[in-house]
C-alpha cells in the first residue's frame, strides 16, 4: 500500500485519516509542526492529490485510519 511513501509519510497519512490536523500528528509523533507539514506536502505530491480531503479518501480506499480491531472478548 502507497509503495512511494516513506514508512513516516504512511504514518503520518494514517492519522491524516483519522481526521488529525497537522498540529497534532506533530504532537502524536514528536515531530515539529514544521516537519508534519513538509510531510503531508510529500503525500500530497507523490499521491498526486490536490487537498486533505483527497488524501483522507485514497487513505480510507487503502484501509487506514480506522482504529484498531479490538482483539478477544
Amino acid at each position: 500500500m502507497f509503495p512511494e511513501l516513506t514508512d513516516r509519510e504512511r504514518q503520518v497519512l494514517d492519522l491524516l485519516a483519522r481526521g488529525y490536523r497537522n498540529a497534532a500528528i506533530a504532537r502524536e509523533l514528536f515531530i515539529a509542526p514544521k516537519t508534519a507539514r513538509n510531510h503531508v506536502s510529500n503525500i500530497f505530491a507523490k499521491l498526486h492529490v490536490a487537498d486533505r480531503a483527497e488524501a483522507i479518501v485514497r487513505a480510507r480506499q487503502a484501509g487506514l485510519g480506522e482504529p484498531p480491531t479490538p482483539t478477544g472478548s
